[in-house]
Protein backbone atom coordinates (compact mmCIF):
# COMPACT_ATOMS: atom_id res chain seq x y z
CA UNK A 1 0.00 0.00 0.00
CA UNK A 2 1.44 3.34 -1.00
CA UNK A 3 2.04 5.61 2.61
CA UNK A 4 2.52 9.21 0.51
CA UNK A 5 -1.23 10.98 0.39
CA UNK A 6 -2.68 11.00 -2.81
CA UNK A 7 -2.24 14.55 -4.20
CA UNK A 8 -5.97 14.88 -4.19
CA UNK A 9 -6.06 14.74 -0.69
CA UNK A 10 -3.10 17.52 0.03
CA UNK A 11 -5.21 20.64 0.67
CA UNK A 12 -3.83 24.32 -0.79
CA UNK A 13 -0.63 25.59 1.39
CA UNK A 14 -1.49 28.26 4.13
CA UNK A 15 1.08 30.59 5.73
CA UNK A 16 -0.44 29.07 9.19
CA UNK A 17 -1.78 25.31 10.37
CA UNK A 18 -3.44 26.50 14.15
CA UNK A 19 -4.18 23.61 15.84
CA UNK A 20 -7.20 24.26 18.33
CA UNK A 21 -9.99 26.43 17.27
CA UNK A 22 -10.88 27.95 20.65
CA UNK A 23 -11.25 31.15 22.26
CA UNK A 24 -7.43 31.81 21.51
CA UNK A 25 -6.62 29.59 18.25
CA UNK A 26 -9.87 31.26 16.63
CA UNK A 27 -9.61 34.84 17.40
CA UNK A 28 -5.31 34.15 16.38
CA UNK A 29 -6.65 33.03 12.83
CA UNK A 30 -9.10 36.12 13.09
CA UNK A 31 -6.78 38.62 13.59
CA UNK A 32 -3.94 37.19 11.32
CA UNK A 33 -6.56 37.16 8.81
CA UNK A 34 -7.54 40.82 9.18
CA UNK A 35 -3.64 41.49 8.29
CA UNK A 36 -3.78 39.10 5.20
CA UNK A 37 -2.00 36.22 6.78
CA UNK A 38 -3.63 32.62 5.88
CA UNK A 39 -4.29 29.83 7.84
CA UNK A 40 -5.69 26.40 8.35
CA UNK A 41 -7.29 25.99 11.73
CA UNK A 42 -8.46 22.40 13.17
CA UNK A 43 -10.67 21.94 15.75
CA UNK A 44 -11.85 18.31 17.13
CA UNK A 45 -15.54 19.60 17.98
CA UNK A 46 -18.30 19.83 16.32
CA UNK A 47 -19.10 24.09 16.58
CA UNK A 48 -22.65 23.04 17.41
CA UNK A 49 -21.91 20.99 20.26
CA UNK A 50 -19.50 23.69 21.85
CA UNK A 51 -22.02 26.72 21.32
CA UNK A 52 -25.24 24.68 22.28
CA UNK A 53 -27.24 26.10 25.10
CA UNK A 54 -25.47 24.87 28.75
CA UNK A 55 -22.52 23.22 27.16
CA UNK A 56 -19.91 25.77 28.57
CA UNK A 57 -21.69 27.80 31.88
CA UNK A 58 -17.85 29.50 32.16
CA UNK A 59 -17.93 33.26 31.77
CA UNK A 60 -14.66 35.20 31.58
CA UNK A 61 -13.52 38.56 32.21
CA UNK A 62 -12.27 40.27 29.42
CA UNK A 63 -9.96 43.09 29.46
CA UNK A 64 -9.76 46.75 28.55
CA UNK A 65 -6.73 45.48 26.61
CA UNK A 66 -8.54 42.11 25.16
CA UNK A 67 -11.41 43.98 24.56
CA UNK A 68 -9.74 46.51 22.13
CA UNK A 69 -8.24 43.17 20.21
CA UNK A 70 -11.91 42.21 20.05
CA UNK A 71 -12.86 45.44 18.47
CA UNK A 72 -9.68 45.25 15.86
CA UNK A 73 -10.35 42.85 14.51
CA UNK A 74 -13.89 43.52 13.90
CA UNK A 75 -16.27 42.18 16.22
CA UNK A 76 -16.76 45.39 18.31
CA UNK A 77 -20.44 45.89 17.28
CA UNK A 78 -21.78 42.38 17.83
CA UNK A 79 -20.01 41.62 21.34
CA UNK A 80 -20.60 44.86 22.70
CA UNK A 81 -24.20 44.32 23.95
CA UNK A 82 -23.61 41.18 25.70
CA UNK A 83 -20.82 42.17 28.11
CA UNK A 84 -21.48 43.58 31.39
CA UNK A 85 -19.28 46.10 32.30
CA UNK A 86 -16.61 45.40 35.65
CA UNK A 87 -17.03 49.21 37.32
CA UNK A 88 -14.83 48.10 40.22
CA UNK A 89 -13.49 45.35 42.09
CA UNK A 90 -14.05 44.70 45.79
CA UNK A 91 -11.40 42.23 47.51
CA UNK A 92 -11.96 41.38 50.93
CA UNK A 93 -10.86 38.84 53.47
CA UNK A 94 -14.01 36.93 54.85
CA UNK A 95 -16.06 39.83 54.95
CA UNK A 96 -13.49 41.53 57.11
CA UNK A 97 -13.15 44.94 57.96
CA UNK A 98 -9.96 46.27 55.28
CA UNK A 99 -11.19 45.98 52.09
CA UNK A 100 -10.22 47.05 48.80
CA UNK A 101 -12.03 48.94 46.30
CA UNK A 102 -10.81 49.16 42.94
CA UNK A 103 -13.06 51.99 41.29
CA UNK A 104 -11.29 53.39 38.18
CA UNK A 105 -11.39 57.69 37.33
CA UNK A 106 -14.44 58.59 35.78
CA UNK A 107 -12.30 59.25 32.48
CA UNK A 108 -10.70 56.37 32.74
CA UNK A 109 -13.38 53.53 31.73
CA UNK A 110 -14.08 50.26 32.99
CA UNK A 111 -11.91 47.53 34.71
CA UNK A 112 -13.22 45.24 32.18
CA UNK A 113 -16.30 43.25 30.56
CA UNK A 114 -17.58 39.93 31.68
CA UNK A 115 -18.71 37.97 28.91
CA UNK A 116 -20.14 34.01 28.76
CA UNK A 117 -17.36 31.69 26.83
CA UNK A 118 -20.62 30.93 24.60
CA UNK A 119 -21.06 34.19 23.38
CA UNK A 120 -17.77 34.77 22.54
CA UNK A 121 -17.17 31.75 20.34
CA UNK A 122 -20.70 32.54 18.35
CA UNK A 123 -19.28 35.92 17.61
CA UNK A 124 -15.63 34.45 16.83
CA UNK A 125 -17.38 31.33 14.82
CA UNK A 126 -19.37 33.42 12.74
CA UNK A 127 -16.97 36.09 11.77
CA UNK A 128 -14.72 32.78 10.78
CA UNK A 129 -17.45 31.00 8.74
CA UNK A 130 -17.26 34.34 6.21
CA UNK A 131 -13.41 34.50 6.19
CA UNK A 132 -11.96 33.51 3.20
CA UNK A 133 -8.41 33.75 4.73
CA UNK A 134 -9.12 31.00 7.19
CA UNK A 135 -9.69 27.43 5.92
CA UNK A 136 -11.60 25.34 8.96
CA UNK A 137 -11.67 21.77 9.58
CA UNK A 138 -14.17 20.51 12.92
CA UNK A 139 -14.78 17.39 13.68
CA UNK A 140 -11.02 16.78 12.63
CA UNK A 141 -8.40 14.68 14.33
CA UNK A 142 -4.67 15.12 13.31
CA UNK A 143 -2.87 12.25 13.70
CA UNK A 144 0.51 12.90 12.45
CA UNK A 145 2.36 17.00 12.39
CA UNK A 146 5.48 17.19 10.48
CA UNK A 147 8.00 19.92 10.54
CA UNK A 148 11.03 20.29 8.01
CA UNK A 149 13.15 22.99 6.74
CA UNK A 150 10.80 24.36 4.02
CA UNK A 151 7.25 23.94 6.00
CA UNK A 152 4.91 22.15 8.11
CA UNK A 153 1.64 19.39 7.34
CA UNK A 154 -1.15 18.43 9.59
CA UNK A 155 -2.57 14.83 8.51
CA UNK A 156 -6.30 14.45 9.41
CA UNK A 157 -7.90 11.39 10.61
CA UNK A 158 -9.56 11.30 6.81
CA UNK A 159 -6.59 11.69 5.00
CA UNK A 160 -6.73 15.29 4.10
CA UNK A 161 -2.98 16.81 4.67
CA UNK A 162 -3.11 20.53 5.94
CA UNK A 163 0.42 22.37 4.48
CA UNK A 164 1.58 25.39 6.09
CA UNK A 165 4.76 27.78 7.22
CA UNK A 166 4.39 27.47 10.91
CA UNK A 167 2.60 25.04 13.10
CA UNK A 168 0.46 26.50 16.19
CA UNK A 169 -0.13 24.59 19.00
CA UNK A 170 -3.73 26.08 20.61
CA UNK A 171 -4.73 22.95 21.16
CA UNK A 172 -4.71 24.13 25.52
CA UNK A 173 -3.17 22.66 28.65
CA UNK A 174 -2.69 19.02 27.31
CA UNK A 175 -1.11 20.10 23.84
CA UNK A 176 0.07 17.36 21.88
CA UNK A 177 1.78 19.33 19.99
CA UNK A 178 3.98 20.84 22.90
CA UNK A 179 3.99 17.44 23.98
CA UNK A 180 5.58 15.69 20.90
CA UNK A 181 7.96 18.29 20.73
CA UNK A 182 9.57 17.79 23.84
CA UNK A 183 8.76 20.88 25.93
CA UNK A 184 8.50 20.94 29.23
CA UNK A 185 6.38 22.10 31.88
CA UNK A 186 7.38 23.74 35.14
CA UNK A 187 4.14 22.77 36.85
CA UNK A 188 2.28 22.05 40.08
CA UNK A 189 -1.03 21.15 41.54
CA UNK A 190 -2.76 23.44 43.98
CA UNK A 191 -5.05 20.70 45.53
CA UNK A 192 -7.97 22.83 44.61
CA UNK A 193 -11.04 22.40 42.06
CA UNK A 194 -13.34 25.68 40.94
CA UNK A 195 -16.94 24.80 41.05
CA UNK A 196 -18.45 27.45 38.47
CA UNK A 197 -22.16 28.31 37.77
CA UNK A 198 -24.22 30.52 37.54
CA UNK A 199 -27.08 32.49 40.42
CA UNK A 200 -30.08 34.59 39.72
CA UNK A 201 -30.23 37.37 42.61
CA UNK A 202 -32.80 39.58 44.05
CA UNK A 203 -30.17 42.75 44.43
CA UNK A 204 -28.48 44.50 41.62
CA UNK A 205 -24.44 43.48 41.48
CA UNK A 206 -23.87 47.35 40.36
CA UNK A 207 -21.54 46.15 37.66
CA UNK A 208 -18.90 44.87 41.05
CA UNK A 209 -16.46 42.10 40.77
CA UNK A 210 -16.63 40.71 43.91
CA UNK A 211 -13.28 38.23 45.34
CA UNK A 212 -13.66 37.13 48.68
CA UNK A 213 -10.76 35.20 50.60
CA UNK A 214 -11.36 31.91 52.78
CA UNK A 215 -8.79 30.14 53.66
CA UNK A 216 -10.30 26.96 52.04
CA UNK A 217 -10.21 28.78 48.82
CA UNK A 218 -11.06 32.38 46.76
CA UNK A 219 -15.04 32.67 46.25
CA UNK A 220 -15.60 35.16 43.47
CA UNK A 221 -18.59 36.43 42.36
CA UNK A 222 -18.67 38.14 38.52
CA UNK A 223 -21.00 40.61 37.36
CA UNK A 224 -23.10 39.77 34.39
CA UNK A 225 -25.98 41.32 32.11
CA UNK A 226 -29.49 40.53 33.44
CA UNK A 227 -31.54 38.34 32.32
CA UNK A 228 -34.33 39.39 29.54
CA UNK A 229 -36.99 36.83 31.62
CA UNK A 230 -36.89 36.78 34.90
CA UNK A 231 -36.98 33.26 36.45
CA UNK A 232 -39.59 31.75 37.94
CA UNK A 233 -39.13 33.44 41.07
CA UNK A 234 -39.44 36.71 39.30
CA UNK A 235 -35.62 37.38 39.69
CA UNK A 236 -33.12 39.13 36.94
CA UNK A 237 -30.19 39.69 38.05
CA UNK A 238 -26.97 37.57 38.04
CA UNK A 239 -23.66 36.54 38.26
CA UNK A 240 -21.35 34.23 37.43
CA UNK A 241 -19.99 31.92 40.70
CA UNK A 242 -16.25 30.59 40.77
CA UNK A 243 -16.15 28.58 44.40
CA UNK A 244 -12.97 27.27 44.77
CA UNK A 245 -12.62 24.26 47.21
CA UNK A 246 -9.84 21.78 48.18
CA UNK A 247 -10.26 18.97 45.61
CA UNK A 248 -10.75 16.32 48.47
CA UNK A 249 -13.76 18.10 49.12
CA UNK A 250 -15.05 18.68 45.16
CA UNK A 251 -16.97 15.67 44.54
CA UNK A 252 -19.28 16.43 47.72
CA UNK A 253 -19.72 19.41 47.00
CA UNK A 254 -20.55 18.95 43.22
CA UNK A 255 -22.61 16.13 44.54
CA UNK A 256 -24.99 18.55 47.06
CA UNK A 257 -28.30 18.70 45.93
CA UNK A 258 -29.38 22.04 45.00
CA UNK A 259 -31.06 23.56 48.07
CA UNK A 260 -28.15 22.44 49.98
CA UNK A 261 -25.33 23.94 47.66
CA UNK A 262 -27.76 27.25 47.79
CA UNK A 263 -26.98 27.24 51.46
CA UNK A 264 -23.80 26.77 51.06
CA UNK A 265 -22.99 30.08 48.84
CA UNK A 266 -25.92 32.26 50.93
CA UNK A 267 -23.67 31.54 54.00
CA UNK A 268 -20.49 32.52 52.17
CA UNK A 269 -22.52 35.40 51.07
CA UNK A 270 -23.83 36.85 53.99
CA UNK A 271 -26.77 38.52 52.40
CA UNK A 272 -25.23 41.12 50.17
CA UNK A 273 -27.55 40.03 47.13
CA UNK A 274 -30.56 39.07 49.09
CA UNK A 275 -31.97 35.77 48.24
CA UNK A 276 -30.56 33.50 45.24
CA UNK A 277 -30.86 30.45 43.18
CA UNK A 278 -28.90 28.42 40.84
CA UNK A 279 -29.85 29.40 37.12
CA UNK A 280 -26.88 26.90 35.39
CA UNK A 281 -25.72 23.73 35.97
CA UNK A 282 -22.56 23.01 37.90
CA UNK A 283 -19.15 22.59 36.36
CA UNK A 284 -15.88 21.68 38.25
CA UNK A 285 -12.52 22.54 37.13
CA UNK A 286 -9.11 20.90 38.57
CA UNK A 287 -6.42 24.57 39.26
CA UNK A 288 -3.09 23.55 38.20
CA UNK A 289 -0.15 26.16 37.45
CA UNK A 290 1.93 25.52 34.35
CA UNK A 291 4.46 27.20 32.34
CA UNK A 292 5.98 25.98 29.36
CA UNK A 293 9.79 26.30 29.66
CA UNK A 294 9.78 27.43 25.48
CA UNK A 295 6.91 28.77 23.46
CA UNK A 296 8.39 28.20 20.10
CA UNK A 297 10.46 25.34 18.31
CA UNK A 298 11.54 24.29 14.77
CA UNK A 299 8.32 26.14 12.79
CA UNK A 300 6.55 26.04 16.13
CA UNK A 301 4.75 28.40 18.24
CA UNK A 302 2.04 27.96 21.21
CA UNK A 303 -0.24 30.57 22.45
CA UNK A 304 -2.39 30.61 24.81
CA UNK A 305 -3.35 27.48 27.29
CA UNK A 306 -0.66 25.49 25.44
CA UNK A 307 2.08 28.18 26.85
CA UNK A 308 0.60 28.97 30.51
CA UNK A 309 -2.34 27.91 32.13
CA UNK A 310 -2.66 29.34 35.98
CA UNK A 311 -4.81 29.85 39.07
CA UNK A 312 -8.50 31.88 38.12
CA UNK A 313 -8.37 34.06 40.97
CA UNK A 314 -8.16 37.25 38.95
CA UNK A 315 -9.15 35.93 35.81
CA UNK A 316 -6.12 36.61 33.77
CA UNK A 317 -5.77 33.57 31.54
CA UNK A 318 -7.50 33.98 28.46
CA UNK A 319 -6.45 37.20 28.22
CA UNK A 320 -2.58 36.30 28.69
CA UNK A 321 -3.74 34.33 25.82
CA UNK A 322 -5.08 37.07 23.56
CA UNK A 323 -1.66 38.90 24.95
CA UNK A 324 0.01 36.11 23.09
CA UNK A 325 -2.05 36.68 19.99
CA UNK A 326 -1.64 40.19 19.20
CA UNK A 327 2.34 39.75 19.42
CA UNK A 328 2.42 36.74 17.90
CA UNK A 329 0.00 38.71 14.75
CA UNK A 330 2.29 41.89 14.77
CA UNK A 331 5.80 40.19 14.92
CA UNK A 332 4.48 37.81 11.64
CA UNK A 333 3.01 40.63 10.05
CA UNK A 334 6.14 43.02 10.18
CA UNK A 335 8.67 40.40 9.24
CA UNK A 336 6.60 38.92 6.17
CA UNK A 337 6.09 42.75 4.89
CA UNK A 338 10.05 42.25 4.73
CA UNK A 339 10.17 39.34 2.92
CA UNK A 340 10.58 36.80 5.97
CA UNK A 341 8.54 33.23 6.15
CA UNK A 342 6.26 33.24 9.08
CA UNK A 343 8.04 30.16 10.17
CA UNK A 344 11.85 32.02 10.37
CA UNK A 345 13.80 31.53 13.50
CA UNK A 346 14.12 34.65 14.28
CA UNK A 347 10.38 35.67 14.00
CA UNK A 348 10.16 33.09 16.53
CA UNK A 349 12.52 34.23 18.66
CA UNK A 350 11.61 38.14 18.70
CA UNK A 351 7.81 36.77 20.11
CA UNK A 352 9.47 34.56 22.74
CA UNK A 353 11.05 37.44 23.66
CA UNK A 354 8.45 39.75 23.77
CA UNK A 355 5.97 37.42 25.40
CA UNK A 356 8.66 35.87 28.36
CA UNK A 357 8.51 38.70 30.74
CA UNK A 358 4.55 39.59 30.70
CA UNK A 359 3.77 35.27 30.91
CA UNK A 360 6.45 34.95 33.65
CA UNK A 361 5.26 38.28 35.97
CA UNK A 362 1.84 37.81 35.51
CA UNK A 363 1.83 34.01 36.40
CA UNK A 364 4.25 34.97 38.96
CA UNK A 365 2.48 37.31 40.54
CA UNK A 366 -1.05 35.61 40.57
CA UNK A 367 0.53 32.81 42.61
CA UNK A 368 1.76 34.85 44.76
CA UNK A 369 -1.81 36.32 45.36
CA UNK A 370 -3.09 32.80 45.50
CA UNK A 371 -0.52 31.48 48.19
CA UNK A 372 -0.77 34.39 50.33
CA UNK A 373 -4.62 34.30 50.36
CA UNK A 374 -4.25 30.70 51.29
CA UNK A 375 -2.43 31.17 54.39
CA UNK A 376 -4.94 29.55 57.41
CA UNK A 377 -5.39 30.88 60.68
CA UNK A 378 -6.71 34.68 62.21
CA UNK A 379 -3.26 36.07 62.71
CA UNK A 380 -2.83 35.32 58.59
CA UNK A 381 -5.90 37.20 58.50
CA UNK A 382 -5.06 40.19 60.24
CA UNK A 383 -1.84 40.37 58.72
CA UNK A 384 -3.57 40.33 55.19
CA UNK A 385 -6.33 42.98 56.20
CA UNK A 386 -3.58 45.49 57.57
CA UNK A 387 -1.42 44.98 54.13
CA UNK A 388 -5.31 45.30 52.31
CA UNK A 389 -6.12 48.85 54.59
CA UNK A 390 -3.01 50.12 52.81
CA UNK A 391 -3.00 49.33 49.63
CA UNK A 392 -6.80 51.02 49.87
CA UNK A 393 -5.01 54.44 51.31
CA UNK A 394 -2.20 54.12 48.51
CA UNK A 395 -3.84 55.60 44.91
CA UNK A 396 -0.55 54.79 43.35
CA UNK A 397 -0.87 50.92 44.19
CA UNK A 398 -4.22 50.53 43.00
CA UNK A 399 -3.43 51.85 39.76
CA UNK A 400 -0.92 49.75 38.87
CA UNK A 401 -3.20 46.75 40.10
CA UNK A 402 -5.67 48.19 37.96
CA UNK A 403 -3.93 48.64 34.79
CA UNK A 404 -2.47 45.05 35.33
CA UNK A 405 -6.29 44.26 35.45
CA UNK A 406 -6.96 46.28 32.24
CA UNK A 407 -3.96 44.83 30.57
CA UNK A 408 -2.30 48.26 29.73
CA UNK A 409 0.73 47.45 31.30
CA UNK A 410 4.16 46.48 29.70
CA UNK A 411 4.51 46.96 25.86
CA UNK A 412 0.96 46.34 24.02
CA UNK A 413 1.10 44.87 20.70
CA UNK A 414 -0.84 47.15 18.39
CA UNK A 415 -4.17 45.05 18.23
CA UNK A 416 -3.95 45.80 22.13
CA UNK A 417 -4.02 48.84 22.00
Amino acid sequence: MNSHPDSASVLPSKDLVILGGGLVGMTLALAAAKQGITSHVVEREDPADLTAEGVDGRASAISAASWNLFANIGLGDVLAPLGCPIESIAVTDQHKPGRIDFRPKANEGTLGRMYSNRDIRLALFEAARHEPNIAWHTKADVVKRERGPHGVSATLSDGRVLPGNLLIGAEGRRSPTREEDGIGLVAWDYHHTAIVTALAHDRPHDNVAWEIFYSAGPFALLPLLDLKTPTASGRVHRSALVWTVPTKDAAGVKALSDGTFVAEIEKRMQGMFGGIELIAKRMAYPLTYQNATRIVGDRLALVGDAAHGMHPIAGQGLNLGLRDVGALVEVLAESMRLGLEPGDAQVLKRYENWRALDNFTTMSVMDGIVRLFGVPGRTASAVRRLGMGAVQRMPSLKTFFMNEARGLSGQLPGLLR
